[in-house]
């Protein structure tokens, strides 16, 4: 009877203490006297952040409808880590236990006032009633958070669960819990944690199934890490005041205006004189030459008037880059699809055999052939003749070493 007591002084005087604390809220308003509330930011992974620690009382209560068999104190431990997702909503991870003790006939073959284990790890989903009702307030002296809790529960018939030949009983439990914060500077708070905690604990009665209810109180420190606040998306517009015109700014204006909108038709009947002018260059074709006379274009057909001529090196048929330059000038400027050439081959007479001669000529003779199918030039259109060693341009003797293109 003396635990349910205790229990229930700690639970009436936290709920007292804060509301006395949260009636005297006053810097929490706006200019109308609403709450100020969010939307906030989202925090960082380590922001709002905090670690707990508490030491209290355990009981036990075996039989609701019979108080007298409530068991005597026990010493409680708390550890705690959690963090503050919003002002309101927040998740703790944590162990709660030490050991509690039992009444006579309480546990089975014990004796009055034996000690047993009670180890509870668990989860807990908080709720800050202080922010959700009266809005985030970083430097609120009391916070009133209550909670929902979930884990594993150890009743352990001897004191230390992880002695050689302990009677462990592990099972699941749930139950509810109030956290009182009070705020004593940025990183420091200090708690009182109330909970009461329901579970089968097989091992700790004869009853089979028969729920149990365990309450239990600290006090301890929370200590907070990372950020510890929230902040508010901003919401305010600038306000723009406007300043009247006196009339000769209005003037000015007007003025100004009408001498753009002059200068505007002025611009437009310019575009409209050079559209009239592009207007037949529009229906030019890329690449086709044209004949300009009297305001008409006529399409005419350029065909080069002198043969086009392809260098190499003594004794070799490999293309250089720039003779390539000119047959690719030929192929994209001068030649067409229906273009047909004629392709001549020759060699240096001054140097070589007649026989080396010839097949050197028929090499230079086919790279160009080469080059000109595989600039889009069809087969058919190309006649090809290798002349062997000629003396076509006399002196010098280099000028020789030649393929020469004539366009028929």
């Amino acid at each position: 009877m003396k635990g349910i007591k205790i229990f229930g002084v700690l639970a009436i005087a936290s709920l007292l203490f804060s509301a006395n604390a949260f009636a005297q809220e006053n810097n929490n308003r706006d200019e109308n006297g609403k709450v100020v509330r969010g939307a906030y930011e989202t925090n960082k992974a380590f922001d709002n952040t905090f670690i707990g620690i508490g030491a209290g009382i355990n009981t036990v209560v075996p039989s609701i409808t019979a108080p007298k068999n409530w068991g005597k104190i026990g010493l409680a431990a708390d550890l705690n880590f959690g963090k503050w997702w919003t002002p309101a909503i927040g998740m703790r991870l944590g162990y709660h236990g030490l050991w509690d003790v039992a009444k006579a006939n309480a546990i089975n073959g014990t004796k009055t006032g034996d000690k047993f284990g009670f180890h509870y790890i668990h989860g807990d989903l908080l709720w800050n009633i202080s922010n959700t009702i009266g809005g985030y307030k970083e430097t609120r002296f009391w916070d009133f958070v209550p909670y929902a809790t979930m884990g594993v529960l150890d009743v352990c018939k001897g004191v230390n669960p992880f002695k050689k030949g302990a009677s462990n009983n592990f099972e699941y439990a749930a139950g509810a819990g109030l956290i009182n914060v009070l705020r004593l500077s940025n990183r420091v708070n200090l708690t009182i944690d109330l909970m009461a905690l329901v579970g089968k604990a097989a091992a700790y009665t004869n009853g089979a199934g028969r729920l149990i209810v365990f309450p239990s109180a600290t006090a301890g420190l929370q200590f907070n890490l990372g950020k510890t606040n929230f902040d508010r998306h901003s919401t305010i517009t600038p306000v723009v005041i406007p300043v009247p015109f006196t009339t000769e700014q209005y003037n000015a204006l007007k003025d100004k205006v009408a001498a753009l909108e002059k200068e505007n038709a002025a611009l437009k009947d310019k575009i409209a004189l050079l559209e009239k002018e592009v207007a037949p260059l529009r229906k030019l074709v890329n690449g086709q030459t044209y004949l300009y006379e009297n305001g008409t274009f006529t399409a005419v057909d350029v065909k080069a008037g002198a043969p086009i001529s392809i260098y190499f090196d003594l004794g070799s048929a490999k293309i250089s880059a720039r003779e390539k330059a000119h047959l690719e000038y030929f192929t994209n400027n001068i030649a067409t699809a229906d273009t047909k050439v004629e392709v001549n081959g020759y060699a240096d007479k001054a140097t070589g055999s007649v026989k080396t001669n010839q097949a050197l000529s028929e090499k230079r003779a086919k790279a160009v052939v080469d080059l000109l199918k595989k600039a889009g030039m069809p087969e058919s259109n190309i006649e090809c003749k290798a002349n062997g060693g000629v003396d076509i341009f006399n002196t010098p003797a280099y000028k020789n070493r030649v393929v020469t293109i004539e366009i028929k």
